[in-house]
């Protein structure tokens, strides 16, 4: 039997991208005041929910864009509070949108690939920005 403790937290998200004013890719990140980073958004799954639903809901929630989901991304696994996370991942065009700072996401910045890969907080994040170039090649 599986503690409760050994039970992945799972959680779904996106990496947002739009196609900048000037050509190329710009690259969507979250601040999250709790814990004073930069980030994909994402969340955890609420009780049933699919993991592409919640991805697309979370995406909302922190930047106050829709988005069309795209290739599946790598699932990233790592120990947050002393329990294993597993969050799943999707490329995902915005559509339409415009961000209102919340009690979960204080700022987003529209970044180019290499800004976004230096901004990002967590290697794990700069990994799926090269998931993501293939995904779109």
């Amino acid at each position: 039997m599986t503690s409760d403790a050994e039970v992945p937290v799972r959680a779904a998200g996106c990496v947002l991208w739009r196609r900048a004013p000037v050509g190329g890719l710009e690259i969507c990140l979250v601040h999250r005041p709790k814990y004073d980073d930069w980030s994909h958004p994402k969340g955890k799954l609420k009780p049933g929910e699919d993991t592409l639903a919640a991805a697309l809901r979370e995406v909302h929630e922190e930047t106050g864009h829709d988005c069309a989901p795209g290739a599946r991304l790598p699932t990233v696994r790592y120990r947050a509070n002393g329990r294993p996370k597993e969050v799943s991942y999707w490329a995902a065009e915005a559509t339409a949108g415009e961000f209102t700072p919340n009690s979960e996401v204080d700022r987003v910045r529209w970044l180019s690939p290499a800004a976004a890969r230096a901004r990002l907080t967590q290697q794990r994040d700069r990994e799926l920005l090269d998931a993501l170039h293939a995904a779109l090649r």
